[in-house]
C-alpha cells in the first residue's frame, strides 16, 4: 500500500514545490516590478519627460525661447546654443498706480547670463563697470573681484532632445516674477517714499510673457502693502505694472567709439585696469546705431561718395496715431538725413508705416527689431526718447519715442507766448492743421536728435546775435539757433515789422558737426586709434560758437551763457525785446483767447504762460550775476575752461533786475483779465516772481562764486559789497526818494529783510550730485566766509537808511511798513 502511495505523495510533493517555487518567483518579479514602477515614479522637483511637463495644452510663442503657458504656469525654453550668451535686461514701470507718476520710466538696466547646471538655470548679473583685456595678467584679479552674482536659479524642469542639433531646456519662471526680486521690482526710492513693507503674492501675477526673435517681453502686476500710498489709501497697497525686456546682446559687439566732452553726447563709462597708467582710469564711450559701410561701397566712400549703411536706422510710426499728424512726425525724423550725409551716408535714417494688422498680425512695437514712435492717449504734455543700448559697446538696439497726446497742449502755449506779438497765426487757441503739423515736426526732430545720442545742448544759441533773430534773410538760413538739441524754442525776440523771420530752429551746424563726429567711419582703425582724427575734427571749428556744446544745467546754474529757453548772446537785449512782445499781447488776451459761449478757463492758462515766460526772462538775466563761463577744451587748446562774467554785464543785468522786475511790473496787472480769470492771487503772484529771483541773486553758492572772482581778479571783479549795495539801494530806494511804497514793493523789502536773516544762520552748502554733469554745485562754509560778515553790514546799512529815510515819507502804511522793519532788523541782530 505504501509502496503503491509513495509514486503519488512524490509527485504531490513535486507539484507543491514547485507550485511554492513559481509562486516565489511571481512575488520577487512582482516585487522587482513593484520597486522598478517606484524608483521611475517622479518626486517632487525631479527633472520629467518633456511631454509630462509641456503637455498637449500648453499654448506656445515662437521667438528667442520658446514659451509656453500650460494653466496658470509659464515656461522658458531656453535653447542650449543661449547659455552664456549675454543678454540685456531693461525694466520699465508701464503703469503706475495714479500719484506715482507716468508709465515708461526705465527703473533698471542689467546684462544677464543664462548659465546651466546639472540640474539647476541659474541667471547671473554680468558687470561691465570694470574690465581688462583677457590678455593681460590683471585680467584675472579683475575677473575674481566681480564675482557675478546669481539674480535667480530655476529647477530644471525638462529637456527637449528631439532636436539633438539644438537641444532645449525646461524652466519655470513664475516664481522670478511674482515673487519680491528686488531688480525687477519697484525701485527702493519709491518703497522708501509710499513706506511699502513687502510684496502682496495673493496680489501679484503675470499678465503676459511673449517671445520675439531677439527679445522677450514680460509684464506683470505687483501689489505692495504701504504705509503712504499717493491714492487709494483705504486700500493700504499699491499695484504697478513692470515691463522686462530681455534683449540678446550681439556676439561680436560694435567698434566702441570714445567719447570727448567738447561734443555733447549720450555716453556710458568703464574702469579700465588694463590701461598702461598708475591709476584706474574711467573710459567713456558713446551710445550710438551701428551704421556701416557696405563692402562693395568701400572704395566709393574713400572716394567722397555718399554711401548706403549696411543697416539703416528705421522708424514707425504707430498705428494708432492720428492720420493727419503722421506725414509732419516722418518729417520730423527724415530732417536728420542732411546731418547723416555730414557723416557720409544717404537714406540713412527712414520713416515707415508699420504694416497692417492684415499685413503681417505678429508685427508688435514690443519687437526689439522694430524702433517706433509710440502714440500715448496720456494727458501729460511732453515726448521723450528713450533707447536701449549695448553696454559692452554702446551700440544702440533699438529705441521708442514716446509721444504724449497733449504735447500739443505745450506746443500751443509756447508759440503762443513767444510769437503771437508779431504773428497772426498763433492768435487762437486752436491752431490750424498745418501750423499745428509744423511744431509737431520740430518737436519729432528733437526727440529724434536724443535717440541717434544727443543729449541737449544748451550753449548753443548763444552763437547768434541777438539782432540777427530779426533777420529774415539771417534766420531763414539758419534758423533760431544752430543745434535743434537746444531748448531755443520759438523767436520771441522779432518785433513787428520784421517780416518774413524764422520763428524755429532748424537741424543746425552743430548737429551736422556731432552727427560727422559721432558717425562717420574712420575706417581700418581701432577705437583708440581714431581718437586723433576726431580731435582734428573738433579743432577745426574750435574758435566758432556755432559749434560749441553747452551743457544743460540744473539747480544753481553757473553758466549764463548755457541756459534753457533763451536766444542770441546777450540776455539784457534779448529778455528786452522779449518784454516788450508780452506787453503787446497782455491787452489782446481776452480778444485772443475768448469765444462766445465759452469760459475762461484758456486766458487763465495763456496768462498764467505770459508770466512763465517773463519769469524765464529774469533768470536769463539774473544767472549773469555770479556767473562763470565753462567752455570745453583740451590741453592742445588756447584759453581758460572757466571765465567769470564781465564785471560791466553783471553790473548791468543788476540794473535790469531792478527796473524789470523789482520795480513793480505795472504793465502785467491787468485787472480785466484778473476779474474774469482770479478771486484773489495777483499780488502773491508778482510777490513770488520777485522773491524767486531775489534769492536766485543772494543763492550761497553765487554769493562764493562772486567772492572768490573778487580775490582773484581784483577790482576787475563785480565785488560783493558793490552787487549787495546795488541790491539794496535799489530795493529801498524810496528811503532816499521819499515816494510811497506800493503793497508790491513792500512785499519785495520785506522777503529782502528775510533773506539776509536766512545768510545769518543759513547752514553749509555742501558738495552735491552732479547728476552726470548736470549739476554744478559749489562748496560753502556759511559761517567761516565773508557772506554772514556782509549780511550782518547789510542789516546795520538798511537800518540806517531805514532811519534816514523814515522822514522823508509822509504815506502812513508806508511808515508803519519801515517802523515794522526796523523791529524786524532789530530781532535779527540781536535775537535776545
Amino acid at each position: 500500500m505504501i509502496q503503491k502511495l509513495l509514486p503519488k505523495v512524490l509527485i504531490l510533493i513535486f507539484f507543491v514545490g514547485t507550485f511554492q517555487t513559481t509562486e516565489a518567483q511571481l512575488f520577487k518579479k512582482k516585487k522587482k516590478n513593484s520597486e522598478q514602477k517606484a524608483e521611475a515614479k517622479p518626486k517632487k522637483g525631479d527633472i520629467q519627460p518633456y511631454n509630462k511637463v509641456i503637455t498637449k495644452e500648453a499654448k506656445t510663442d515662437e521667438g528667442l525661447f520658446q514659451v509656453h503657458q500650460v494653466e496658470n504656469k509659464h515656461y522658458y525654453e531656453i535653447p542650449d546654443s543661449l547659455f552664456n550668451r549675454e543678454m540685456l535686461m531693461v525694466s520699465r514701470i508701464s503703469k503706475t498706480a495714479t500719484g506715482i507718476g507716468f508709465g515708461g520710466g526705465k527703473i533698471n538696466t542689467q546684462v544677464l547670463r543664462w548659465e546651466k547646471k546639472p540640474k539647476k538655470v541659474l541667471l547671473r548679473v554680468i558687470s561691465y563697470g570694470n574690465v581688462a583685456a583677457d590678455s593681460l595678467p590683471v585680467h584675472e584679479a579683475v575677473v575674481n573681484s566681480n564675482f557675478e552674482p546669481v539674480l535667480f536659479a530655476f529647477d530644471i524642469k525638462a529637456f527637449n532632445k528631439k532636436d539633438s542639433l539644438n537641444p532645449a531646456t525646461v524652466i519655470e519662471v513664475d516664481p522670478m516674477f511674482t515673487k519680491d526680486v528686488n531688480a525687477i521690482g519697484m525701485p527702493e526710492f519709491y518703497r522708501k517714499r509710499y513706506k511699502v513693507s513687502r510684496l502682496d503674492a495673493e496680489r501679484s501675477y503675470i499678465e503676459s510673457i511673449k517671445s520675439y526673435p531677439l527679445n522677450l517681453e514680460a509684464r506683470h502686476v505687483k501689489t505692495y502693502l504701504a504705509k503712504a500710498s499717493p491714492s487709494n489709501q483705504s486700500l493700504g497697497s499699491i499695484s504697478i505694472e513692470i515691463n522686462n525686456s530681455m534683449i540678446l546682446l550681439p556676439e561680436e559687439p560694435m567698434k566702441r567709439r570714445y567719447f570727448d566732452e567738447r561734443v555733447g553726447w549720450f555716453a556710458r563709462g568703464q574702469v579700465d585696469y588694463g590701461l598702461d597708467a598708475q591709476e584706474s582710469k574711467t573710459v567713456r564711450y558713446l551710445d550710438r546705431w551701428r551704421l556701416e559701410v557696405k563692402d562693395e561701397d568701400i572704395e566709393k566712400y574713400k572716394a567722397g561718395e555718399l554711401v548706403e549703411p549696411k543697416k539703416p536706422i528705421i522708424y514707425y510710426v504707430d498705428r494708432a496715431t492720428p492720420k493727419k499728424w503722421v506725414p509732419f512726425i516722418k518729417q520730423g525724423i527724415e530732417d536728420w538725413q542732411i546731418a547723416f550725409e555730414a557723416a557720409g551716408f544717404k537714406n540713412a535714417i527712414l520713416a515707415r508705416d508699420p504694416p497692417t494688422k492684415e499685413e503681417n498680425p505678429e508685427w508688435s512695437p514690443e519687437d526689439i527689431r522694430y524702433s517706433v514712435v509710440r502714440y500715448l492717449a496720456s494727458p501729460i504734455p511732453n515726448a521723450n526718447g528713450p533707447h536701449v543700448s549695448d553696454p559692452r559697446s554702446g551700440e544702440i538696439l533699438e529705441s521708442d519715442i514716446n509721444w504724449y497726446h497733449n504735447v500739443m497742449t505745450l506746443l500751443r502755449n509756447w508759440y503762443f507766448v513767444q510769437t503771437a506779438a508779431i504773428n497772426p497765426e498763433a492768435r487762437n487757441v486752436a491752431f490750424k492743421d498745418e501750423i499745428m503739423g509744423r511744431l509737431i515736426r520740430f518737436v519729432s526732430s528733437h526727440e529724434v536728435g536724443h535717440t541717434l545720442g544727443l543729449p541737449h545742448n544748451m550753449g548753443s544759441s548763444v552763437a547768434y546775435p541777438v539782432d540777427s533773430l530779426r533777420s529774415k534773410k539771417f534766420t531763414q538760413k539758419f534758423g533760431t539757433a544752430p543745434s535743434i538739441m537746444d531748448y531755443a524754442r520759438f523767436n520771441y525776440v522779432a518785433q513787428p515789422g520784421d517780416e518774413g523771420v524764422a520763428l524755429m530752429p532748424n537741424i543746425g551746424i552743430y548737429d551736422k558737426h556731432a552727427i560727422r563726429w559721432g558717425y562717420k567711419p574712420i575706417l581700418n582703425t581701432s577705437a583708440e586709434e581714431e581718437k586723433s582724427t576726431l580731435n582734428n575734427w573738433i579743432l577745426a571749428h574750435e574758435n566758432d560758437p556755432n559749434y560749441r556744446f553747452g551743457h544743460q544745467q540744473v539747480g544753481d546754474i553757473h553758466d549764463p551763457s548755457s541756459q534753457t529757453e533763451d536766444l542770441g548772446d546777450d540776455a539784457i537785449k534779448a529778455s528786452l525785446y522779449g518784454i516788450e512782445n508780452l506787453k503787446r499781447i497782455v491787452p489782446n488776451l481776452t480778444e485772443w483767447t475768448t469765444e462766445d459761449g465759452k469760459n475762461y478757463d484758456d486766458l487763465e492758462t495763456l496768462y498764467g504762460q505770459v508770466v512763465s515766460q517773463y519769469r524765464r526772462y529774469m533768470g536769463h538775466v539774473s544767472n549773469n550775476i555770479g556767473g562763470v563761463y565753462e567752455y570745453y577744451k583740451t590741453s592742445d587748446q588756447q584759453g581758460p575752461v572757466y571765465a567769470h562774467v564781465d564785471k560791466e554785464h553783471q553790473k548791468n543785468c543788476m540794473d535790469f533786475i531792478q527796473e524789470q522786475l523789482f520795480k513793480t511790473p505795472e504793465w502785467l496787472i491787468d485787472q480785466e483779465i484778473f476779474n474774469k480769470i482770479q478771486y484773489s492771487g495777483s499780488i502773491e503772484r508778482i510777490r513770488s516772481t520777485q522773491v524767486r529771483y531775489l534769492n536766485t541773486i543772494l543763492h550761497l553758492g553765487k554769493m562764493a562764486r562772486i567772492i572768490e572772482n573778487e580775490a582773484i581778479n581784483g577790482n576787475k571783479a563785480y565785488s560783493l559789497l558793490d552787487m549787495m549795495s546795488d541790491l539794496r539801494k535799489g530795493i529801498w530806494s524810496e528811503t532816499r526818494s521819499g515816494k510811497s511804497i506800493d503793497t508790491y514793493r513792500r512785499n519785495l523789502q520785506k522777503a529782502h529783510i528775510d533773506r539776509l536773516a536766512y545768510l545769518m544762520t543759513a547752514e553749509n552748502q555742501k558738495k552735491l550730485s552732479d547728476f552726470g554733469g548736470y549739476r554744478k554745485s559749489t562748496v560753502v562754509n556759511t559761517s567761516q566766509s565773508d557772506i554772514r560778515s556782509v549780511a550782518r553790514a547789510e542789516l546795520n546799512n538798511l537800518k540806517r537808511d531805514i532811519r534816514n529815510g523814515m522822514g522823508r515819507i509822509s504815506d502812513q502804511m508806508s511808515r508803519y511798513h519801515l517802523q515794522d522793519a526796523l523791529e524786524r532788523i532789530d530781532s535779527i541782530l540781536d535775537p535776545s
